[in-house]
């Protein structure tokens, strides 16, 4: 059995976990910064790595705790090096490597987008080939994976990503930052009224755009407004959550039927929408060869549980890092680091 404490502080959620196996959490504690950024509208970097240098220790200790393991019972370190906020990555990987200098430890190097795809492990176990649909507040990818740790990007977002629109529109209406769950509750209270545009619904590739979708929401907002008009923001909510889930589920039909797959993974923090994840079940029903994971809610969002997964994937693979790892804030599966 392989044991693995592992980093995570990309954005603004602090977290330590350990990991057995690839699949089995041991612990998973996470000191989130919500309320913090809440204000703001959005993460505030130099913030944001104010909190991780708070709480990286407390939440280092109670991984432990939780998991009631010794150090010495420890096998690596991973710990998430990109992509995500410089200063807050920064955080994370000097206590890992700290800890991996006491303890005289590995350090296994994660991606973060990674570590959301192998996620899905904690439900059941991934076949290969794969397919994944990665939705989250910075990236939107259908990505290919031929085997275990190989990862092939199909298609990706143009300009905003899924979870970034969610935000947006919450903002215009006024919710409180992150707005995904807010907008999925109003959006099964509402009915679609007006329906906005799917962009690239007819494009021979597999690539996402939402900033259109968000400037037709807005525009319908104004437009309402300069005629004193009332708009039902349930129905509003309502008619904008069909467009990217038709817009998710459509480019994911599409690249199905083009790549026959034995897994389907759904992965990120938009994984938590619940109209996305009944709509592509529904979906996968004209697909029976191909098994359906969602990642379990509870690690759809950024966690150290995720990158002690991916971790697993490294060291099997023998990918390992020293201690002059540095951060690389724009990683993507195309740089050809996995």
């Amino acid at each position: 059995m392989t044991k693995i404490i592992a980093f995570e502080s990309s954005a603004d959620e602090t977290s330590v976990a350990i990991v057995e196996d690839g699949h089995k959490v041991l612990s998973n504690s996470v000191a989130t910064q919500i309320n913090s950024h809440q204000r703001f509208g959005g993460i505030v970097p130099e913030v944001a790595s104010r909190h991780h240098i708070e709480w990286i220790s407390r939440v280092l200790d109670d991984a432990l705790d939780q998991a009631q393991v010794k150090p010495d019972e420890l096998d690596a370190v991973a710990v998430t090096y990109g992509p995500g906020l410089v200063g807050s990555l920064l955080v994370g990987l000097m206590g890992a490597k700290t800890f991996a200098l006491a303890h005289d430890l590995p350090i296994i190097p994660v991606n973060h987008l990674a570590g959301h795809i192998a996620a899905a492990n904690f439900n059941q176990p991934i076949q290969y080939p794969a397919l994944a649909l990665m939705v989250s507040g910075g990236h939107t990818e259908l990505v290919l994976m031929p085997k275990q740790n190989q990862f092939q990007v199909l298609g990706e977002t143009r300009d905003d990503a899924a979870g970034e629109s969610f935000d947006k529109i919450g903002r215009l209406l006024g919710l409180a930052y992150p707005a995904g769950k807010e907008i999925d509750e109003m959006a099964h209270r509402g009915t679609a009224q007006m329906k906005f545009p799917t962009a690239m619904a007819h494009e021979d590739n597999y690539d996402f755009s939402f900033s259109g979708l968000k400037s037709a929401v807005i525009n319908y907002v104004h437009h309402a407004q300069q005629k004193n008009e009332t708009i039902d923001v349930d129905d509003l909510a309502c008619a904008f959550q069909n467009a990217v889930v038709d817009a998710l589920v459509g480019r994911t039909q599409k690249a199905l039927a083009h790549y026959p797959v034995r897994s389907f993974i759904l992965a990120g923090g938009v994984a938590a929408n619940s109209q996305l994840r009944e709509a592509l079940q529904t979906m996968l029903v004209e697909f029976s060869e191909t098994t359906y994971i969602p990642v379990p809610i509870q690690y759809s969002g950024d966690n150290a549980a995720m990158i002690g997964a991916a971790g697993f994937w490294n060291y099997q693979d023998h990918v390992f890092a020293g201690l002059d790892l540095n951060t690389n804030p724009g990683l993507d599966f195309e740089l050809g680091e996995f």
